[in-house]
């Protein structure tokens, strides 16, 4: 009967648009389920109401291993107990059941807490939805306005006669305008003009999306070039301090004997601390000297030892030689 109903509505829709010499039918729709999802407030009580239907899992889940772990139990003692004590945990295990299932229908049943709970959420938010939907209707002369999301079947639909964005944009208008001073609020108003003439003209708002896309690409590279320019400037600074600090060790690794002598002559209560300073300064360049002295001694040592094993090579092929020269006279002999 109902769809019966929708396929008459439908004729006289197709009857009207085609009797319509005056001006031209306008028809629009909605999809009532993305809108109702992009509405922060029907958002956050629908993660609320998540929780709720998680905690109500849980608590069947742990009914649900109860029942199992008194199962097990009874099928481990079946043939220790009496016929009356097995008869007795049945009834007991099919009480739990019954409870657990009874539960189980109550909040997620067909007239569940859930079911209700989510007509009652969004029950507000379809309201303003309908509010919003006659509102742009008048304003914008609109003849029927269709749910996409509804019992009606729309085997086809147009993007550009959708206009669920459209009403989302009021209800979020609606939530803005409350916290607006007055110049904020002008200045809402004037974006609210641009979006609705962006609405009315298709090549306007083409034009609108290719301005935006420049301005993206355009953010883009200037946000590349700071981390190109920060990049290097750190380059920079990490070879102008590795070159400081290798100055700075350069310098407290060499100490000059005239500025040694004349430190020692030109105070003679300062004599301590000038010790402890060059000690502390020479400590460097003794530790580097004794350094490249083992280095030259063990390269040293390792040129005697190759030269040593030339030597003996060459002893042992010219025995070699020997002896074959030796051993070639006597058989010729």
């Amino acid at each position: 009967m109902r769809k019966q109903f929708l396929f008459m509505f439908l004729a006289l829709i197709v009857v009207n648009t085609s009797n319509a010499q005056t001006r031209t039918t306008r028809i629009g729709y909605i999809d009532m389920e993305y809108i109702l999802e992009n509405v922060s407030d029907y958002k956050e009580a629908k993660a609320q109401l998540e929780l709720k239907a998680q905690k109500w899992k849980q608590e069947i889940e742990a009914k649900k291993l109860d029942i199992t772990t008194l199962k097990e139990g009874l099928k481990a003692e079946r043939a220790l107990l009496t016929k009356e004590l097995i008869d007795e945990r049945e009834t007991e295990i099919k009480f739990l059941e019954d409870e657990m299932l009874s539960y189980q229908e109550k909040q997620f049943g067909a007239n569940g807490n859930l079911m209700h709970q989510k007509a009652s959420l969004a029950k507000p938010i379809q309201d303003q939805v309908f509010t919003a939907v006659q509102d742009i209707a008048e304003a914008k002369n609109y003849d029927f306005i269709f749910d996409k999301s509804s019992d009606l079947t729309m085997l086809f639909s147009n993007k550009r006669f959708d206009i669920s964005d459209q009403v989302i944009r009021v209800l979020n208008r609606t939530d803005k305008r409350e916290q607006l001073t007055k110049k904020q609020l002008k200045d809402q108003e004037a974006k609210e003009s641009l979006e609705n003439a962006i609405d009315e003209n298709p090549a306007l708002q083409d034009r609108q999306k290719a301005l935006e896309e420049k301005r993206t690409a355009r953010e883009k590279l200037i946000e590349d070039r700071r981390l190109e320019q920060e990049a290097k400037k750190k380059e920079y600074d990490d070879r102008r301090k590795a070159i400081a600090a290798e100055r700075e060790a350069r310098k407290n690794g060499t100490v000059s004997e005239p500025a040694k002598t004349d430190a020692t002559k030109t105070d003679a209560t300062a004599k301590p601390a000038a010790t402890t300073t060059e000690t502390t300064t020479t400590e460097p360049a003794v530790n580097k000297a004794e350094e490249r002295q083992k280095l030259y001694e063990q390269r040293k040592k390792e040129l005697e030892e190759r030269r040593k094993k030339i030597l003996e090579e060459r002893e042992a092929a010219k025995k070699a030689k020997e002896a074959e020269t030796q051993k070639a006279n006597t058989t010729n002999n």
